[in-house]
């Protein structure tokens, strides 16, 4: 590395900054939305000393390498954090065992990095909070029975704390939606920041549960802004997604090496939830790292009672039922799934009999022709086929701010804030080359002690 990159490390490595914590009811006036510009200089902790209450819960060891990358960058930033929870809440692969596969690095390096800051969490402390949630997708209602992890959801919420717990969403949203089914007194002291996309395709169900149950939650719902983080923005040389890896991450520490393991490559997808913590104001509707918000409109969800072709549309990251007519002769033994988009993994949705219809939900993912495919063990059924367009919304729709989710913010459909097809990723990306700095400095933390 060269001597001005060591200069620059060693100053940002140790650089805090204020920020505000947000403790009200989460509405803004019009001239607070549109003062700032720019995100505050680097903070996370209010003027008091202050930290977020966190808790965090994910699909680490599942089917991406992301979260693990984004578990990392985690625990470099645990000292501008309280951390509460850590809950393993995947879709098939990936358990408790993987969070603490990444303590374990955070162990090596934790005698480095308590020189910089005394509020590094122990090891130890990090093991005791780690739990584990649903091992499956929830059903159609939205919930099943508690787990290890959605009772600490409900344990954090409730303890005697005024300042609100900030549930950061990495995966499936099953345990959140357990956690409010089970305990729907903690509402008001959650902030939800729920990266989805595909993560709202493997748990549609419980984000269905959560959106018309639980409407007046606080909720940031990232379906495509995450994007800018690994997608965009400043890449030239150094910062380029591979070019930082080998640059900044491969070497530093047993965290960096862990990193750089996973890939080779930045991705770090879930990573914009924590940023939106270390700079800014936390007002969704103000520029940070972790991305710049709109208020949520209403109509999202687009139910159909027949098969569809590429013709029909449905608004993209919404939630799309079909309400099919129940055959003659399918009885309580009978199946029938729909497999989308020809994949041949993944969660898929299974019919639900609700007497004289079979009920499918999705949520498609991307901008594009969504194929499917019944599959069933009754021959009315078997093999019935369509598509569905997922497109955005209208520009007039998504200007109405939502009258029944006055707390919940999406992703800025404005054009000139789309990466490619991903609307609001540029709210992420712009700050790129500022985040990833950041990241080198903390990096660099896992190497040696700090000079005192």
């Amino acid at each position: 590395m060269a001597t001005n990159r060591r200069t620059f490390l060693s100053q940002a490595a140790q650089s805090t900054a204020g920020a505000l914590i947000l403790t009200g009811s989460g509405l803004w006036t019009a001239a607070e939305a549109s003062a700032a510009t720019k995100p505050a200089h680097p903070g996370g902790t209010g003027g008091d000393g202050v930290r977020p209450r966190v808790l965090v819960s994910t699909d680490i060891g599942g089917s991406d390498f992301d979260d693990f990358q984004s578990m990392v960058h985690l625990f470099l930033y645990a000292d501008r954090l309280e951390i509460e929870g850590l809950v393993s809440s995947p879709w098939g692969p990936g358990r408790k065992e993987d969070i603490l596969r990444v303590i374990d690095a955070y162990e090596s390096d934790y005698r480095n990095l308590k020189t910089y800051s005394p509020r590094y969490p122990s090891p130890e402390r990090l093991r005791l909070i780690s739990k584990q949630g649903a091992l499956d997708t929830a059903p159609s209602k939205g919930f099943a029975e508690p787990t290890e992890g959605s009772r600490w959801i409900v344990k954090c919420a409730r303890k005697k704390n005024n300042r609100p717990l900030n549930v950061l969403i990495w995966g499936g949203i099953d345990d959140l939606a357990q956690a409010l089914h089970d305990a729907p007194d903690i509402l008001p002291k959650l902030r939800v920041h729920y990266i989805g996309g595909p993560n709202k395709l493997w748990s549609v169900d419980a984000y269905n549960y959560i959106e018309t149950h639980h409407p007046e939650l606080w909720m940031i719902e990232s379906n495509s802004t995450y994007r800018g983080f690994f997608t965009g923005g400043n890449q030239t040389g150094e910062w380029g997604n591979a070019a930082f890896v080998a640059d900044y991450v491969s070497g530093h520490g047993a965290l960096g090496d862990f990193f750089a393991a996973q890939a080779a490559q930045v991705k770090m997808g879930d990573t914009p939830s924590v940023a939106w913590y270390l700079n800014g104001t936390q007002n969704p509707e103000r520029p940070s790292w972790g991305g710049k918000y709109v208020r949520v409109w209403d109509e999202r969800k687009t139910v159909f009672n027949r098969l569809t072709t590429a013709e029909d549309t449905a608004e993209v990251y919404g939630v799309v039922e079909f309400a099919l007519p129940v055959p003659e002769g399918y009885g309580a033994n009978n199946t029938a799934r729909m497999m989308i988009d020809n994949r041949t993994g993944g969660p898929f949705p299974t019919a639900v009999n609700e007497g004289e219809i079979l009920r499918f939900r999705f949520s498609p993912r991307d901008p594009k022709v969504w194929p499917y495919v019944i599959q069933s063990d009754h021959p009315a059924l078997d093999g019935l086929s369509g598509a569905v367009t997922a497109s955005p919304p209208s520009a007039e729709r998504a200007a109405r701010p939502s009258v029944v989710h006055p707390h919940w913010w999406t992703d800025d459909q404005d054009p000139a804030f789309t990466e490619g097809v991903w609307v609001g990723a540029k709210h992420v990306s712009q700050w790129r080359h500022e985040y990833l700095r950041d990241l080198a400095a903390r990096l660099n933390r896992c190497q040696a002690p700090a000079h005192r």
